[in-house]
């Protein structure tokens, strides 16, 4: 089960924000609750919306989904923080002149996933089909290595064809 939130122009600057994010990227979604709830960067207040934004969307897809739900088993697999618009304001400054206010704001995007066992492919399958090149690599009793082509660029097909103009 995958969700995702997206929160857009968050006041904060992204500079800001990456400091947060990047302490709860890759941990469990009851660790990083933790670590937003009891941080003392004003972004993580922000963060934790997100973080329980995606969590809902998740229990939301499987409720449809008609699929059994724990968010203990929920981990953050994506967490970005990238910047906005940017508001452009004036101050007053010495002389008559007028100096540039950047307000920087901030999109956040945190996507949530549950872990899944991994399928296992079977090894029969891979070794009935065997690509070309390892084929003919088989029959030659030679493996076929990619060499440098003139552009810089490494193919295994003119390998193979130049491994099997050798062995005829």
């Amino acid at each position: 089960m995958e969700a995702r939130a997206i929160q857009r122009t968050v006041r904060q600057s992204a500079r800001k924000m990456r400091l947060v994010i990047d302490l709860i990227r890759g941990r469990a979604v009851p660790e990083a609750d933790a670590i937003l709830r009891f941080s003392k960067k004003r972004a993580a207040k922000q963060i934790h919306k997100v973080l329980k934004s995606a969590v809902a969307n998740a229990q939301q897809a499987a409720q449809r989904q008609n699929v059994p739900f724990d968010a203990d088993l929920l981990r953050v697999k994506y967490a970005v923080v990238n910047e906005g618009a940017t508001l452009k304001r004036f101050t007053a400054a010495a002389m008559g002149r007028g100096t540039p206010i950047m307000k920087r704001t901030s999109h956040v995007e945190i996507h949530v996933a549950g872990e899944a066992a991994p399928a296992a492919a079977s090894p029969k399958a891979e070794a009935a089909s065997p690509t070309k090149a390892t084929a003919q690599a088989k029959s030659t009793g030679k493996r076929a290595r990619a060499k440098t082509t003139k552009g810089g660029r490494k193919t295994k097909r003119k390998a193979a064809a130049k491994s099997k103009k050798a062995s005829t």
